[in-house]
């Protein structure tokens, strides 16, 4: 093989989606990757028998606490993964325990009620715990498991508070141990791409930067209660993704927001909102929020720069069309989260799991959520004075 051709190895793990099979990577003929595909990058390389092969065999011992909506979703992911063991599950509703049991025939995992929670904290197997509780529950649950040595998943937010937040980060450090908070919409392969093409220069100057993110279906009642509200369990999202493919924090905020479902409305939070932020090189990013869009999940990207536009619209579960004499007809797009970012979720999961396996810092940085926590807050307060804020030059500083 010539000198200017990447080397090629024997690739003898079950094949499995690339990390980002947007750049192109390809599977090559008798089960051989190139050395440089970015697919294969979070696995290490290991000589044996004098080959150089792709060492994935260091199995990680998982506790999932809460098995709500998310701790499903990331239940099932884990099952897939080929270097988890799930040790335990905590949940409170026994009936649910039961249920998750024997759908995925786990008798080899202990369940526990969280009154048995401190079992896990005490168990040297377990390297790894997955917070998914409510929110009001995670800064508890992610305190413990820190002092304890464990690594720890967490839905956002980390904590009710700026202060809590700060606090899991700072114990993190203290115990060099990854802490990883869940802004899952970074590892959807669209926006990925999106954040590598504007960072390239692809697109030139970023002028103006716009995300959709409209509900489907509309969450319980109970749910928004302990939600933290609109801003703060919604806007986080797209606020964080506003800021890391600009790789900067806002100058300023300006938000309107109404309640148009009465329910909503009585618990003092909105279902519809809009939020304008400037940006120090001139960008100016616009976020539309709603609690419910009656024809599914509908979520939207666009940056628009000197050089043209980038765009992701929403998704469909499948690409077909339907022609007839009275037009084309799509399928609609997905119904809740969890189809349209199913991917996303298998890929966080995929690098947090890297990060416990290799020691390495997760991509999501404390700093950027601390950050993302004081805008929602400032958006919120626009929000509610029904006026116009700078955010002080020195806000996003670090402080840890």
């Amino acid at each position: 093989m010539a000198d200017s051709q990447p080397a090629v190895i024997n690739f003898d793990l079950k094949i499995k989606k690339y990390f980002n099979d947007l750049k192109g990577s390809k599977l090559l003929p008798k089960r051989l990757v190139h050395e440089n595909d970015v697919g294969l990058e979070f696995l290490r390389k290991v000589e044996k028998n004098g080959n150089k092969v792709y060492d994935d065999n260091k199995v990680i011992g998982v506790a999932i606490i809460g098995l709500g909506r998310i701790g499903f979703i990331h239940l099932e992911k884990l099952l897939s993964h080929r270097n988890v063991n799930i040790l335990y599950c905590v949940e409170a509703d026994k009936r649910k325990a039961n249920f998750v049991e024997c759908r995925y025939n786990l008798a080899s995992v202990r369940f526990l009620t969280p009154d048995e929670e401190h079992v896990i904290y005490e168990d040297p197997n377990v390297d790894a715990v997955f917070v998914c509780t409510p929110t009001e529950m995670h800064e508890k649950s992610v305190i413990k498991a820190l002092e304890a040595k464990k690594a720890v998943f967490c839905e956002k937010p980390l904590a009710t508070c700026y202060e809590g937040m700060k606090k899991c980060y700072s114990l993190a450090k203290k115990h060099n141990l990854p802490i990883f908070c869940a802004f899952n919409r970074r590892f959807d392969p669209s926006f990925r791409q999106i954040k590598e093409r504007v960072a390239s220069g692809e697109i030139g100057k970023i002028h103006v930067i716009k995300t959709c993110s409209r509900d489907s279906p509309l969450p319980s009642m109970d749910y928004i209660k302990t939600s933290g509200g609109i801003f703060h369990d919604c806007g986080v999202h797209d606020i964080d993704l506003v800021c890391w493919i600009l790789n900067e924090f806002p100058i300023s905020v300006c938000t309107q927001a109404h309640s148009f479902i009465p329910e909503i409305a009585a618990l003092n939070d909105f279902d519809t909102v809009s939020i304008t932020m400037k940006f120090p090189s001139g960008a100016i990013a616009i976020i539309d929020l709603s609690r419910l869009a009656v024809y599914g999940y509908d979520q939207r990207l666009e940056v628009f720069g000197s050089n043209g536009m980038l765009c992701s619209n929403g998704v469909t579960p499948t690409a077909v069309v339907h022609h007839s004499g009275t037009g084309a007809t799509n399928v609609p797009i997905c119904y809740s989260f969890a189809s349209r970012y199913s991917e996303a979720y298998n890929l966080e999961v995929e690098h947090f799991i890297d990060c416990v396996q290799n020691e390495k810092e997760t991509e999501i940085k404390d700093y950027q959520t601390l950050a993302v926590k004081k805008i929602a807050t400032y958006c919120e307060e626009s929000a509610r004075k029904h006026t116009f804020i700078d955010i002080p030059k020195h806000a996003f500083e670090a402080e840890l």
